[in-house]
């Protein structure tokens, strides 16, 4: 059972679907619990595994433990593994934890705010048996950072589907009709959930600079969140709500992203983006902030460009720079998609995580045979109800 908040399309969220949907239903049944409403990735997977939702009633409803440990025994979960930190990464190992489930893990996929783990969750590194990074930095980050236990710490890569995400030569057309542009125009894309930590208004001040200067040149915005007033309203205010199109949540990113000249990621902190893996794997080149682990994926002058976070001057430069060279552009995609070829498909990934699943399995299960496994420190009073 993976426990996560909700089930907006993010990048984690759609890294859950690929990673459920190649997982051998011979060796994994996943199946998802989400703490509030499940989103409408959550809704569109519903007919394919069980979806479980709206298990908690606010921030301090400790109500949550029951539920989700009533769930879990009543499906006969084997595995838990809670998606990102916060409240569902300490409730959801809290309740797997009263009871008994073998294996209990953490997927984590950022870095610092607002997806620090904080003290509470650190309380529960004693009933963890593997935190996952996805990025070789990120694992050295949860070790040396967050503190956690060297042994416990488990390096998985994200990875995509290449097959879906390719280059497709009748995409860019197709996305300038969809959007009612000049087959000239240019695109600059983003595909992020439109939340703080993502930091579009630094999108939308590199479109005021580039503006003059590249009158071709529009933005292509997929996802929704809260901040999509905030954007909209500093679009209006520097002048360029009509070079800025925000598409909402679509289920067509593989070609969306495809009829992109250039993808971009402006946030505060990430650890490794799938969406950065996909526009490569569709050999699009990539300017990104360099934050967490992108520096991995996106190769300064090799499959991309960096730029300091929150330097919109030097992001759009970056952005301005490579828009007006297609050789160079062309040359980075091609090289993009060797790489996520080399060291992020999704069955590599699948692979990791179904391995990471029955190993821990077979290991708790073995002592199990004489010794039932007991609850420790806070736990024992929680555990002494059931």
């Amino acid at each position: 059972m993976f426990v996560i908040t909700s089930m907006p399309v993010g990048g984690a969220e759609t890294l859950l679907v690929n990673l459920m949907r190649r997982m051998n239903p011979d060796v994994v049944c996943p199946e998802v619990a989400c703490l509030k409403d499940p989103g409408p990735l959550g809704q569109q997977i519903a007919s394919e595994f069980p979806v479980h939702s709206n298990l908690i009633g606010g921030k301090y409803d400790i109500g949550v433990i029951r539920r989700l440990r009533r769930l879990i025994i009543d499906r006969n979960i084997d595995a838990v593994i809670t998606v990102g930190a916060g409240d569902k990464m300490f409730w959801g190992r809290l309740a797997a934890a009263v009871a008994g489930v073998p294996v209990i893990a953490s997927a984590l996929h950022s870095t610092g705010w607002p997806d620090g783990v904080g003290r509470a969750n650190r309380w529960l590194t004693g009933i963890t048996d593997a935190f996952i990074a996805v990025a070789d930095s990120h694992g050295k980050f949860l070790r040396e950072f967050e503190r956690f236990p060297d042994e416990k710490v488990h390096v998985i890569r994200n990875g995509v589907d290449c097959e879906k995400f390719r280059h497709d030569e009748s995409a860019g057309a197709w996305l300038r009709s969809e959007l009612g542009l000049d087959e000239t125009s240019r695109l600059v894309g983003i595909v992020a959930a439109l939340r703080e930590e993502k930091n579009h208004c630094m999108l939308v001040h590199a479109a005021a600079q580039l503006c003059e200067s590249h009158s071709d040149l529009h933005w292509v915005v997929v996802g929704d969140g809260p901040q999509r007033p905030e954007i909209e309203s500093l679009a209006d205010q520097l002048g360029v709500a009509d070079r800025i199109h925000l598409m909402g949540t679509r289920h067509d990113t593989p070609r969306i992203v495809a009829g992109l000249d250039l993808f971009t990621l402006c946030s505060l902190n990430e650890a490794s983006p799938v969406s950065i893996l996909e526009a490569l794997a569709c050999q699009v080149a990539v300017v990104s902030t360099d934050v967490g682990s992108i520096g991995e994926t996106v190769i300064e002058g090799e499959t991309g460009m960096l730029v300091p976070s929150e330097d919109v001057d030097a992001y759009a430069a970056a952005i301005g720079g490579l828009i007006d060279d297609p050789a160079m552009r062309q040359s980075m995609g091609t090289a993009g998609r060797e790489r996520v070829l080399a060291t992020g498909s999704v069955d590599s990934m699948v692979t990791g995580y179904q391995t990471l699943i029955t190993d821990g399995y077979d290991a708790a299960i073995r002592p199990r045979k004489a010794t039932a496994r007991k609850p420790r420190g806070l736990l024992r009073e929680v555990a002494a109800s059931r």
